[in-house]
């Protein structure tokens, strides 16, 4: 581990010289390129060099144990020593993990009500408006792409784009099925239902990353339905495309735009695709082992959210929020926070075995 993060500080010094290099500066292109490399590996070198400065007061420390007027303030420091350098060597591993390259990413996101007729449609409303306050605090910018709503503000599927730094990196542990028990506003005795939806949270892609064969699309125009306006009934704005070759389908309709909505509507495609090849070159990749965090799987249960205990439960970790309020709030970061860590620590272990 230790001869790979020299190598690391050494390019990390090469690039701050070429980022500084006005030759390659005015080559904008290839500045970024190195800025961005730069970026990502700052914050393993500096948790480098922190271990690496204790690690000097460790031995410092030791010398001075022979000095009988500095032996007790040698201990001292000998034990706080001894104590930081296993947490510094094990945050070095979890920052040596290999970043999932469509961490930076902007995301699709795709509600779809599940079980539950009317009650799972008020529930992808309820995710809706939770993601919708998460953008929101991180300064995210969301558009909706597809919507198709039911009475009393519900979805019977919602799919939207974020942009913002991160997005990806935060979001992708939502994928999956959400499980609601609660008294629903459409039950006069006052029975708790359970009802579910299903998220899939897919990167965003470029062009250079994915190639669609112009004559495997199919692209359909109709009018849009639901709210929008008086155009949105009189104009064919609304963009349906089928991949032949998979029929997969995505559609845009919220742009008063034809050329927008197909815009929108192959960036959503071009997700879908990516999202199947990349789960199939994750299973090779892992083999027989799959992952406890993120798997993406859209049968799986993964989260509880329990309105008469006040309480969101996430399967895959065993923990439990009692602040309901504030997490539909969007107050998400918590768990978030742990199901990353999860994750760290489960590719930590199969990367030992």
């Amino acid at each position: 581990m230790f001869q790979k993060l020299e190598g690391i500080e050494k390019k990390y010094e090469d690039l701050t010289q070429k980022i500084s290099d006005p030759d390659i500066i005015a080559a904008q292109n290839e500045w970024k390129n190195y800025m961005k490399e730069h970026a990502d590996l700052e914050p393993i070198v500096l948790k480098y060099r922190e271990y690496k400065k204790n690690q000097a007061q460790l031995e410092e420390a030791k010398e001075m144990l022979s000095d009988p007027e500095l032996k007790d303030l040698a201990e001292m420091e000998l034990l706080e020593a001894k104590e930081k350098l296993p947490k510094l060597e094990e945050e070095l591993k979890i920052l040596l993990i290999p970043k999932d390259p469509d961490d930076d990413k902007n995301i699709i996101c795709e509600i779809r009500a599940g079980t539950g007729g009317d009650e799972a449609a008020l529930f992808a409303g309820t995710l809706f408006r939770m993601y919708s306050m998460y953008s929101e605090r991180k300064h995210w910018k969301l558009e909706i792409l597809n919507e198709n709503e039911t009475g009393l503000g519900g979805y019977k599927e919602i799919s939207f784009m974020i942009t913002g730094k991160g997005a990806y990196s935060r979001l992708k542990y939502e994928s999956g099925t959400h499980r609601v028990q609660r008294v629903p506003d459409t039950e006069s005795s006052g029975r708790i239902h359970t009802s579910a939806a299903t998220v899939a949270v897919l990167p965003v892609v470029e062009d250079v990353e994915i190639e669609i064969n112009p004559a495997d699309i199919k692209m359909d125009v109709f009018r849009a339905s639901g709210a929008g306006g008086q155009h949105i009934n009189k104009t064919s704005s609304a963009v349906r495309l089928t991949h032949i070759p998979t029929g997969i389908i995505a559609e845009c309709q919220t742009e008063r735009s034809q050329f927008q909505n197909r815009e929108y509507a192959m960036k959503l495609l071009k997700s879908r695709l990516y999202e199947i090849e990349k789960s199939k070159q994750d299973k090779e990749r892992e083999d027989s082992r799959r992952s406890q965090v993120g798997s993406g799987d859209r049968s799986e249960k993964i989260r509880t959210y329990n309105y008469p205990q006040g309480r969101i439960t996430d399967h895959r970790i065993g923990m439990s929020i009692f602040q309901m309020d504030n997490f539909l709030n969007g107050d998400l970061d918590e768990l978030i926070d742990n199901l990353a860590a999860a994750a760290n620590a489960d590719k930590l272990r199969s990367e030992d075995k």
